[in-house]
């Protein structure tokens, strides 16, 4: 087996050449064993921040607070921006909150992340993840506030200004001219925050109603083009949410392998490149993340 280092040093590399910076922690659930890119950076967490939603309605259905059955009344005039779901449709809809539930993780749709916001409201999420134990990542807006930038009053043949500006207008420590960049005001989080609370779901005793739930939905989560080609195979089922906005390009989830092994992996990334679609920062991430799996797993099964 090489030296982490060795391992680390070709991970950090190729996520260079491909103009990204990212945080990378894998962790085996089973040995604990662990290795990771900056792990302790906080990144701006895009639609990632429908993983812990989900598991917090999830708590208060659980709890009487909220019934999954409810119908919900939505308007396209008050939609979320955004390309999937909800979010495309011309016509007043219903739909119950367990569906909406669906499409937030299965597709990614904002209208429907926000209706369930609105039921279970950020402040309420941020405690349920201070229960667990989780303290660095923080739910403070919905998503419709995050398309309260300048991409949502840009038009599309003026996205490599808006791409331009996220990329160039960080200040240190974290802050950011776009304040939903800026991980003192943004939903955030860091990639080990992350897989302490993907560990939490997978194997705490007291989140086991929540967790075949959501375990559901993240396996059937569509969004599949970053780490899953390089994840997943007929021994390997990977449960995942995507994050994707502006210069931000994010992946979370749990690979489970068909001899037992089950890893959480979180990758949280920003792009250097003011383009929208970059196949090879994609395929870096998903090498980047498979390296460090690799090298994880390669211990189990020396054992």
């Amino acid at each position: 087996m090489r030296p982490d280092r060795l391992v680390l040093r070709d991970a950090a590399q190729a996520l260079d050449d491909a103009g990204l910076t990212a945080s990378i922690t894998v962790r085996d659930l089973g040995t604990g064993r662990e290795l990771s890119i900056d792990p302790d950076a906080a990144y701006p967490l895009a639609s990632v921040v429908k993983l812990p939603l989900a598991l917090a309605v999830l708590r208060a259905a659980r709890e009487g607070a909220l019934d999954l059955a409810e119908p919900v009344q939505l308007d396209p005039a008050g939609r979320t921006p955004g390309l999937t779901g909800l979010c495309r449709f011309e016509h007043p809809s219903t739909v119950a909150v367990e569906d909406l539930l669906s499409l937030a993780i299965c597709v990614s749709d904002d209208t429907a992340a926000d209706a369930l916001f609105e039921r279970c409201p950020p402040a309420e999420v941020t405690s349920l993840l201070r229960e667990l134990g989780i303290a660095e990542i923080t739910v403070r807006h919905s998503i419709q506030d995050l398309h309260e930038t300048l991409a949502s009053r840009l038009a599309p043949d003026e996205m490599p200004q808006a791409l331009a500006l996220a990329i160039q207008a960080s200040t240190r420590g974290g802050g950011h001219l776009i304040p939903q960049l800026d991980v003192t005001h943004a939903n955030a989080g860091t990639s080990r925050a992350i897989v302490d609370l993907l560990a939490r779901i997978w194997t705490d005793p007291a989140l086991a109603s929540e967790r075949e739930p959501l375990r559901r939905l993240l396996g059937m989560n569509l969004m599949r083009h970053r780490l899953a080609p390089d994840l997943e195979s007929d021994d390997a089922e990977w449960f995942s949410k995507t994050g994707t906005f502006l210069h931000l390009r994010h992946e979370v989830g749990v690979l489970e392998h068909a001899d037992g092994g089950v890893f959480a992996i979180a990758v949280l990334s920003e792009s250097s490149v003011p383009a929208r679609r970059q196949p090879g920062a994609e395929q870096a991430l998903g090498f980047a993340a498979r390296l460090l799996h690799d090298q994880v797993r390669a211990t189990r099964t020396a054992r």
